[in-house]
């Protein structure tokens, strides 16, 4: 049983096919699955699925690449909706900044804002929050802990292997892991995985992107999570089980309404 903690099954790629995504998933031991919010755009599909399946519940959240679109107002109508149950994903990404010196600096302080918004939003409304960082760890890390994000915790999703962000384990926070860890050159994710306290450790596929080998190159889907926790086991020398139940438990912990359906 696993509980895939990061599906974009909003995304356009599945509105020919997202009920047999779903099928397939829960017939394959998927038993729980997060849509997070990235774009205020697609949340009323997320809001939808959420209502349609019991397994399936939401975030609501923009991520660092639409925060022009950002508006706390919006996040407002859908937080109070009882399958919304995170604030996210939102965070920091320098991977695509902008090339002028002063277009850079302005997108790198509006990011910051938007993500410190999005954190006071949710110790405000007392939800978790999923947290993106890619090629921003020491200010992400440093936001996280200037504002008290510890209050609410979250999830660092899809963990970029920074040992820099694992102190952040003690404030509340788990380390999203996903099809990364099955790529031949995720060198760096497979050495700090074993640093990751077990009890901090969830899964997630981050679909349709980042599709764990053998699949690479195709659409990813929740049913790949399969794939990460058999490469989680190996890597730890766990169980498969003991894996599964960890994670599952771990999730729980974090997003509580999961209790309420596994």
């Amino acid at each position: 049983m696993i509980i895939d903690s990061h599906c974009h099954l909003d995304n356009s790629q599945y509105y020919d096919d997202i009920d047999e995504v779903i099928v397939r998933a829960l017939e394959n031991g998927i038993k729980g699955f997060l849509i997070p919010g990235a774009d205020l755009n697609d949340l009323p599909r997320a809001q939808k699925l959420a209502e349609k399946y019991d397994e399936v519940f939401f975030s609501a959240g923009v991520h660092p690449y639409d925060i022009e679109q950002y508006d706390r107002k919006v996040l407002e109508e859908y937080i109070s909706h009882p399958k919304c149950i995170a604030v996210g994903e939102c965070g920091l990404d320098y991977f695509r900044l902008p090339e002028d010196e002063t277009e850079k600096k302005q997108n790198v302080q509006l990011q910051k804002e938007v993500f410190i918004d999005q954190i006071e939003f949710a110790k405000k409304v007392n939800k978790p929050l999923i947290v993106h960082i890619r090629e921003a760890s020491n200010d992400s890390r440093m936001i996280l802990e200037e504002y008290n994000a510890k209050e609410v915790g979250g999830v660092l999703h899809c963990f970029n292997a920074s040992e820099h962000l694992l102190p952040l384990a003690k404030h509340n926070f788990y380390f999203g892991i996903g099809g990364v860890l099955t790529f031949k050159n995720a060198r760096k994710l497979v050495e700090v995985l074993p640093k990751i306290p077990l009890e901090k450790l969830i899964l997630e596929t981050d679909c349709p992107y980042l599709t764990p080998h053998p699949h690479r190159g195709k659409r990813n889907e929740p049913y790949y999570t399969t794939f990460v926790a058999q490469k989680v086991s190996e890597l730890l020398s766990l169980p498969l089980e003991e894996v599964e139940k960890l994670t599952v438990d771990n999730t729980k912990a974090l997003f509580k309404q999961f209790s309420k359906i596994i």
